[in-house]
């Protein structure tokens, strides 16, 4: 019976140990540190933006890699995600077989500004709410509000899912689209809703591209178009009416994108906190070891050539207050709810 127990801990110990084929001695780091240094040095597209000194970056985490002497796989990684931490930016990470390096303050150091328990509550969207694709709908109760929540740009909808849920509510007052707490997804989302709100084409930002290895390298600025869904009356109908869109500090990437063009619209009004930003269009490469490094490749802006990079300003700035919160209110959905009656259109 004993020597079966033992039998089974080394089983046990043998199915723990990680089968890695990763860099094994400093000549190893040198080259992966090397390329990764370099990577960023010609591709990455915010050093001027940022006041990024890279090669002082870069000589500083040299000097922790030659110090060492007896340096493993994991505390290479280690040294390599701190130096890409330098750059602030939540586009940015080191992904390896066994852990993927990030930046995570650009929302930690802020308010939640949301709770799901508050939002499932009876108050707001209750448990009988509405699906379609990503989207989970309804009136709020005891009002004439339409209420959509979408928490991840990466959860597809179709076209049908994006009409019936606009549809639905359309002879409400006002509507509120939540997208707090979503970390971004597909770009081509954001214009997808935000098409639905527009009759007519519009410029709501630019973007660039790199045009050489030099920080400052870049294209002209492109425009970029919003094409309206249709001039149909659910269209025309959303646009003569008020919009509130719900923001917080954890509203990321396509998210960033989505607020950026609903900001362009005459009847949109953005509600809650600052996004947490992510304006630049991320690109991969990989590593000789096979890692593989993301990065923030094409700076994008509004249609002022303002950088959103660092986010987007609400045009009402209003946090949760803590005394809400214990009465089970979300504060920035009544700013929103009271913001919509005061507009209503009659």
């Amino acid at each position: 019976m004993r020597q079966i127990l033992i039998l089974i801990i080394a089983i046990s110990f043998a199915s723990c140990k990680m089968s890695v084929d990763e860099p094994s001695n400093i000549n190893d780091y040198k080259t992966n540190f090397e390329a990764l240094w370099k990577i960023m040095d010609d591709h990455y597209c915010y050093f001027t933006y940022k006041k990024i000194n890279w090669d002082s970056i870069g000589n500083v985490y040299r000097a922790k890699l030659q110090r060492s002497d007896t340096l493993n796989y994991i505390q290479f990684f280690r040294i390599c995600g701190n130096m890409l931490s330098e750059l602030k930016d939540g586009h940015v990470n080191l992904v390896s077989s066994f852990d993927v390096a990030r930046y995570w303050k650009w929302y930690l150091d802020y308010p939640d500004n949301f709770s799901s328990t508050i939002l499932y509550s009876d108050r707001y969207l209750g448990k009988n709410y509405y699906i379609a694709g990503g989207f989970k709908y309804n009136v709020l109760p005891k009002s004439a509000i339409g209420y959509i929540y979408y928490g991840d740009f990466s959860d597809g909808f179709s076209g049908a899912n994006l009409s019936y849920a606009i549809g639905m509510l359309g002879n409400c007052q006002g509507l509120i689209i939540d997208v707090r707490n979503n970390g971004g997804g597909m770009l081509t989302y954001a214009e997808d809703i935000a098409s639905r709100f527009t009759t007519q084409s519009l410029t709501y930002g630019y973007i660039r591209h790199k045009t050489g290895t030099g920080h400052d390298q870049f294209s002209s600025p492109i425009a970029q178009t919003l094409t309206p869904f249709s001039t149909s009356s659910i269209a025309t109908n959303w646009v003569k009416k008020p919009v509130v869109v719900l923001t917080n500090r954890s509203c990321y990437s396509a998210t960033n994108d989505f607020v950026c063009i609903m900001k362009q619209l005459p009847n949109v009004v953005i509600i809650g906190d600052q996004t947490g930003g992510g304006g630049g269009l991320p690109m991969n490469s990989e590593l000789p070891n096979g890692w593989m490094v993301r990065y923030s490749a094409c700076p994008m802006y509004d249609a002022d050539m303002n950088n959103i990079e660092f986010g987007i300003s609400p045009d009402i700035k209003v946090d949760m207050s803590p005394a809400d919160i214990a009465k089970g209110i979300d504060t920035i959905i009544e700013s929103a709810i009271t913001y919509l009656k005061q507009h209503k259109v009659n």
